[in-house]
């Protein structure tokens, strides 16, 4: 069985301008997924979707493999993820390589593990046709998220069955992190929600996706942290 990894990175981002090649502790974010990758058992090769020749030669040289550039109607703000993907996939078909699992990381989520990698891949039996990764929500709309009924009028997202005194009593829900997904090749048609879905639970600490600049020094605070503990041990 063949498993590639899918990385998706734009050149564009209005957020954090330029993130996926700017350098988190001396090397682009890119990177850091990319390694994780390459020290996965579960992956044979890590291919990088993306509009950028600065995104491209990082990622080549961090040791993946970028088959040409994204086309542009794939690289704007709205453009969905999957169709990416799936260009992805099929150009790495065309290059003459089979795929039989496809395993996506978001290289804009560096905190993940490879340990959470082996864990997802795992999880993609077969009765399932996706993994996805999230973290148990501190906001549950059974308790504390309310949406516009209309009229002006506010109420609970979902309202439960009976009333929920404090959040631990309410139906758990997850916050996808958007970390890692996995699909079969014959399932990656399907997207997220039309077929079997199973989700792995990530903690909160490594769960943080970086779309704002606080983002940024959060993450390179932790990942600091954790090179000092490792250099202490």
């Amino acid at each position: 069985m063949n498993t590639i990894a899918t990385i998706c990175a734009r050149g564009g981002s209005k957020g954090v301008p330029g993130k996926n090649a700017r350098l988190l502790l001396g090397r682009p974010l890119i990177a850091h997924t990319i390694e994780q990758a390459l020290q996965s058992a579960v992956i044979d090769d890590v291919y990088v979707s993306t509009d950028s020749e600065a995104i491209a030669e990082a990622s080549v040289q961090a040791g993946a493999k970028v088959l040409g550039m994204r086309p542009a109607y794939l690289a704007t703000d709205t453009a969905p993820k999957i169709p990416v993907i799936e260009h992805l996939v099929n150009s790495v078909e065309e290059s003459g390589v089979s795929v039989d699992r496809i395993i996506d990381l978001d290289p804009t989520s560096p905190l993940r593990s490879v340990s959470d990698i082996v864990d997802a891949a795992a999880l993609l039996n077969d009765t399932t046709d996706v993994v996805i990764t999230g973290y148990l929500s501190d906001k549950n709309p059974y308790f504390n998220m309310v949406e516009d009924k209309g009229d002006g009028k506010f109420g609970l997202v979902c309202a439960p069955a009976t009333t929920v005194a404090g959040r631990q009593a309410a139906p758990p829900v997850f916050a996808m992190n958007a970390s890692i997904y996995c699909w079969w090749r014959n399932t990656l048609s399907k997207g997220l929600w039309t077929g079997n879905v199973r989700l792995l639970e990530m903690p909160r600490e490594r769960s943080i996706d970086i779309d704002h600049e606080m983002d940024w020094v959060l993450v390179e605070n932790i990942l600091r942290n954790r090179v000092s503990d490792s250099e202490q041990s």
